[in-house]
């Protein structure tokens, strides 16, 4: 008799490079969101993120969609070292732009550190989230395009 694990949910709020609001809801957008969290000193994670920008593009948003966590870029906080963050935001919003990874990203605050990187020990991390918001794998490391697909498509089989 196998103990059952409890699925976890993931629960955010953050705001975008845009400075839009983004909380768990937008994975109510999607059957599947792949949320990739990266660093910008970090190359495996630069390396997959064309691959990762065509994949996004490939598919229709109702069924994938794709959100970058940047885990060594803090959020801006009024009055806390703006200037040093903003700087991190801009480095960062170059290395989307070089990279062609034109979907959503969202730099590290308290409540995504919470959520999603408590566990995370190494970049890159990939989650697979439901549109319920409920964590269905993970994936420790970069990928190429064709096992990012075939993963993709598994998990959408299934949903």
């Amino acid at each position: 008799d196998q103990e059952e694990t409890a699925p976890i949910f993931i629960t955010f709020k953050g705001t975008d490079l845009d400075g839009n609001t983004v909380s768990q809801e937008i994975f109510s957008q999607s059957k599947l969101t792949m949320v990739n969290v990266w660093a910008t000193y970090c190359n495996p994670c630069l390396s997959e993120m064309p691959d990762l920008g065509e994949l996004a593009g490939e598919y229709d948003t109702a069924d994938f969609q794709l959100i970058g966590i940047i885990s060594d870029v803090p959020e801006i906080v009024k009055g806390v070292d703006e200037e040093k963050a903003e700087r991190a935001m801009e480095e960062a919003r170059s290395l989307i732009e070089s990279t062609e990874a034109s979907y959503t990203h969202l730099p590290i605050n308290a409540s995504l550190q919470k959520a999603l990187l408590a566990d995370v020990t190494a970049v890159p991390t990939t989650f697979f989230v439901d549109g319920e918001g409920k964590v269905l794998g993970t994936v420790v490391g970069a990928r190429d395009k064709e096992s990012w697909k075939e993963l993709i498509d598994a998990l959408l089989a299934e949903l």
